[in-house]
């Protein structure tokens, strides 16, 4: 039996081949109409696209490229598990690699993505802005996430850090907490600096007369746990901790528990991501919609590459305040995983 060929399934579904082309090819300018007509007809008909021939005939590979500044821990497993959901919804692979902060290391990544990908999904929120936009190649599309360059030549997304680290600073001082210490990620990370400003700035609107204290830290839970263990040593000034991170947030409260501390009742202790851990551990948190902000910013690279979207804008996405056990009054276990989102 012949198999079935485009132009089988452009004369079935009453359309052009170009259509045919578009709509199997998940073109966004596809209205959804034509695109189910088109499939139903390749269903029908035993299409089987030559990936081969598809991507030669569009000059793409069906292959994004995805840079971050690591590729384990929680946070960076979820971003890219959107970023995958999205891909395999709309036909494309992934290819990982990392850049840490090191500008050579970066612009080597980058290098090594050209003529293998249609298009770049960066985070770099350790690069300056000047140093990423000279390192990124010319005219391929490429979407930024939690990077200083977003904006600029690039569209991106990014987090409101300063709404949600005031958001936190609001609910401590509502549980009645008057020093609250905050543990900062390294100084040279977007996201961990504009936590540390909405922390500050956050005390001095709404607890002027309250000390305000930032540690130094470096988003890993071993920091956590010796920053806990210092201000544990000093005495029973600190009566709320909040992390810049959860993995820190987690290494705070191992260390508090191992010296037999109330977690809520003498400390509290708060998070930023809700990494899925956070939730088992009955950690408070601000909810970052890790896995979302992933898809959306493949989604929207691939409407870059299609060329139906042309603009460089920058979508923010707000944080949710979560509370849970760590710190809420007349607190839950901490091994209770029940949760409850507060606005």
């Amino acid at each position: 039996m012949t198999q079935a060929t485009i132009r089988d399934v452009a004369r079935h579904a009453a359309v052009s081949v170009a259509s045919v082309s578009r709509a199997l090819n998940g073109a966004a300018s596809v209205s959804p109409a034509t695109r189910d007509r088109v499939q139903a007809s390749a269903r029908a008909l035993g299409y089987v696209p030559n990936a081969a021939a598809r991507s030669l005939s569009l000059a793409r590979s069906n292959t994004i490229g995805v840079v971050l500044p690591e590729l384990h821990g929680e946070f960076f497993s979820e971003i890219v598990r959107g970023m995958d959901r999205a891909a395999g919804s709309l036909g494309l692979q992934l290819l990982l690699s990392n850049m840490h902060a090191d500008v050579e290391l970066a612009a080597h990544a980058l290098r090594a993505m050209r003529g293998r990908v249609d298009g770049l999904l960066i985070m770099a929120p350790e690069l300056a802005a000047a140093t990423l936009i000279d390192a990124l190649p010319g005219q391929q599309p490429a979407v930024l996430i939690n990077c200083a360059a977003a904006g600029r030549s690039h569209p991106g997304f990014g987090i409101d850090n300063r709404a949600g680290a005031a958001a936190m600073v609001r609910h401590l001082l509502a549980q009645g907490r008057q020093r609250i210490v905050h543990l900062a990620g390294p100084g040279s990370n977007l996201d961990a600096r504009e936590r540390q400003e909405g922390f500050t700035a956050a005390m001095a609107e709404l607890a002027p007369g309250a000390p305000v204290e930032v540690l130094a830290g470096d988003f890993h839970e071993e920091t956590g746990m010796a920053a806990a263990q210092a201000l544990l040593s000093r005495g029973p000034a600190c009566d709320a901790i909040f992390a810049a991170n959860d993995q820190m947030a987690i290494g705070a409260m191992r260390a508090l528990q191992d010296a037999g501390v109330d977690v809520p009742g003498r400390i509290a202790v708060a998070g930023f991501d809700d990494v899925p851990v956070a939730r088992y551990l009955a950690l408070s948190t601000m909810r970052v919609p890790i896995a979302e902000m992933g898809a959306r910013a493949l989604a929207r690279l691939a409407r870059l590459i299609d060329g139906t979207d042309t603009t460089t804008d920058v979508e923010l996405l707000v944080p949710e305040l979560v509370v849970r056990g760590t710190t809420a009054t007349g607190a839950i276990s901490n091994k209770n995983p029940q949760e409850e989102p507060t606005s």
